[in-house]
């Protein structure tokens, strides 16, 4: 069962790194950072360390979090301010109506350099490996060795292929949007923002989309702008729509919000690339939210298993397409279910062909790791 829906609804020790810079097919600069091996890795690994051992110093340009970890924050008007933490009253905006936002035509590439960049895997005291492939980036105060053993655990719901509705895909920031295609500079007059849906990651949701369907499992495709015209209450207008489906369709276990990152800076934008099966796919990363206390969100620990048991499917399957999770003080509506993530595809300087691939793997992998939680 597939239903799409345009809702209405109000609302590294680094051992010896050298970064290199090289003139790729398409004239795009490809910064390579390569994988540790297995025994600079074991030398810091989880927190066996990490009362004792300092953070492992990084290079200048890798020291940038806008570089090169991210804080999954967006671009522009989208920063630290953005990130929903606590529900709060958010007044009303009165916006004239102002039209579709196109994507461009035509391009002024005079903005700066695009690199392409490919991530892998991180060292550091606030990494750790999880037991089957792929990495966790942990930045609150609950210990590594604590999550790595709820890794191990399975998330509380399970996955009935039945025709009802399992898993809904959702967009808090429908509009954003992607590079053209693969070229050395960008268009700074382009804010990486459209509703064109087939140039946006509502695009990447029909992608997941199309692969659960496939597999028999029950998705929900919503499509409501939550960003456009206003962006100011994107998340609150966004967990109205979600509390709505869910009350439509209480079959539901899994919300995914898929966005796309934005990484760069000074003039430089992030293409960060992972090959698969000799194609390039925009690399992912997942974030789950950890309660301080203070976001009403006891369960989150839950959404995390499902965030390791997705990230470990995902590297096994592409090793190279993930980024660390991200486990960080953030809600991002991640108290509605217990299988809620928010998925960062790409970065605003991916081509609309890397993402797209890039959801086609998400969607595949994500199949084999709800499989595993079918009753």
């Amino acid at each position: 069962m597939y239903l799409k829906i345009n809702s209405l609804l109000k609302k590294l020790s680094l051992s010896g790194t050298i970064v290199l810079l090289l003139t790729a097919g398409a004239g795009c600069l490809v910064q390579y950072v390569p994988v540790l091996s297995e025994a600079s890795y074991q030398k810091m690994h989880l927190d066996l360390q990490e009362e004792t051992q300092p953070e492992a110093e990084l290079p200048p340009d890798l020291e940038m979090p806008d570089f090169y970890l991210s804080q999954g924050f967006g671009i522009l008007e989208q920063s630290e301010h953005a990130v929903q933490t606590v529900a709060e009253e958010v007044p009303e905006e009165t916006v004239s109506d102002p039209g579709q936002k196109p994507y461009p035509e035509s391009w002024n590439l005079t903005g700066g350099t695009v690199q392409q960049v490919t991530y892998g895997e991180y060292a550091g005291t606030r990494f750790f490996r999880l037991s089957r492939a792929g990495q966790v980036q942990n930045k609150t105060a609950l210990s590594n060795s604590s999550l790595y053993d709820e890794s191990h655990l399975l998330p509380e719901f399970q996955i009935q292929k039945d025709g009802s509705p399992q898993v809904l895909i959702m967009h808090t920031h429908t509009t954003e949007s992607f590079e053209p295609y693969e070229r050395t500079a960008y268009d700074a007059g382009f804010n990486y923002r459209t509703t064109d849906n087939s140039k946006n990651v509502v695009m990447i949701g029909d992608k997941i989309a199309e692969q659960l369907e496939t597999a028999g499992i029950g998705v929900i495709h919503d499509s409501t702008l939550h960003d456009y015209p206003s962006y100011t209450g994107s998340y609150e207008r966004s967990a109205e729509t979600v509390k709505n489906l869910l009350i439509q369709y209480p079959s539901i276990k899994v919300v995914l919000d898929i966005h796309r990152d934005a990484i760069g800076g000074d003039g430089i934008i992030k293409q960060p690339i992972a090959e698969i099966d000799g194609k390039k796919s925009a690399q992912i990363m997942i974030i789950s939210g950890c309660d301080d206390g203070s976001m009403n969100m006891p369960d989150y620990l839950k959404n995390f298993r499902f965030a390791c048991l997705l990230q470990q499917q995902l590297e096994s399957d592409y090793p190279g397409l993930t980024r660390p999770v991200l486990f960080d003080y953030r809600k991002y509506n991640q108290d509605l279910t217990t299988g809620s993530l928010l998925i960062e595809v790409g970065s605003h300087g991916n081509t609309l062909e890397q993402v797209a691939y890039a959801g086609e793997l998400l969607g595949s992998s994500l199949v084999r790791t709800l499989e595993q939680l079918e009753g």
